[in-house]
C-alpha cells in the first residue's frame, strides 16, 4: 500500500533503504514513510472522530475506512479543505474506501495498530444479518492480528442488543480483555468517542443512551 498520497507530509526525506551490506539502495516503487498508520476508525462515517483526534495526536497517522462511495468522497474532500485552510494541520488523517470485513489484513502489518474504533456500527437487527456485524469471532481474529499487544479496541453503540453482542464476543475471545470502566474514563479519547461522530451527535440530540466498552489486546 502506497501511503504517500494519503500522508504526503510524512514521506521520508531519505527515500532509500540499506542492503545487508549497508549500501544505500534507491527505494523502488512506494516511497518510504516516516511513520505507519496507528489508529484505524472502521466504518468512520463522516470523519468526525478523525478530525477531532488529529490535533490531539498530531504525530500519529490515523485512517478512516468507509464502504459508502459518496461518504468517502465527502470526507476526502473535507480533509483536503482542512489542510488548505489550516497550514500544517490535519496532515495525519486520511480515508480509504474499503470493505473492512474483507480486506483489512491487506492494509496493515501484524501488530501495527494501537487503536481501533468501532463507533455506532450498523446493528443489522435481523438474525440472518448478524453475520454482517462488524464484531464476530472470525473478524476478531483479524483485529487481533493487526492490533499490537496493549492496543485498544473501542466500541460504542446506542443499541443495547448490539452492545451486548459485541461485549459477548470480545469477552469470549482469548486475545482481548475488558478494560475496567474507571480506567476507560481516564482515556483522553473517550470524550471524542462519545460525542464527535455524526451518529453520536444524533444520539445526543435524541437524548438516547450510549453503551461503551473497551478492550485491550493481550499476549497470545
Amino acid at each position: 500500500m502506497d501511503w504517500s498520497t494519503h500522508y504526503p507530509a510524512f514521506v521520508s526525506e531519505e527515500n532509500s533503504i540499506e542492503s545487508s551490506f549497508n549500501v544505500p539502495i534507491k527505494q523502488v516503487g512506494r516511497p518510504l514513510m516516516k511513520k505507519k498508520v496507528e489508529f484505524a476508525d472502521l466504518g468512520c462515517g463522516y470523519g468526525g472522530l478523525l478530525v477531532s483526534l488529529s490535533s490531539l495526536y498530531p504525530e500519529t497517522l490515523m485512517l478512516g475506512m468507509e464502504i459508502r462511495v459518496k461518504v468517502e468522497e465527502y470526507v476526502r474532500e473535507k480533509i483536503i479543505a482542512l489542510r488548505l485552510q489550516h497550514s500544517g494541520q490535519y496532515q495525519n488523517i486520511s480515508i480509504i474506501r474499503m470493505n473492512v470485513m474483507k480486506f483489512l489484513p491487506n492494509f496493515f502489518e501484524k501488530g501495527q495498530l494501537s487503536k481501533m474504533f468501532f463507533l455506532f456500527p450498523d446493528p443489522h437487527f435481523k438474525a440472518r444479518k448478524h453475520k454482517a456485524r462488524v464484531i464476530t469471532n472470525q473478524l476478531l481474529a483479524e483485529y487481533a492480528y493487526v492490533l499490537r499487544v496493549g492496543g485498544i479496541i473501542y466500541t460504542i453503540s446506542d443499541v443495547k442488543d448490539l452492545h451486548e453482542w459485541m461485549v459477548k464476543h470480545l469477552d469470549e475471545h482469548p486475545l482481548f480483555e475488558r478494560i475496567p470502566d474507571e480506567e476507560v474514563e481516564k482515556d483522553p479519547v473517550i470524550p471524542f468517542v462519545r460525542t464527535e461522530t455524526e451518529e453520536g451527535k444524533k444520539v445526543e440530540r435524541n437524548k438516547g443512551e450510549k453503551f461503551l466498552a473497551c478492550y485491550r489486546r493481550i499476549m497470545n
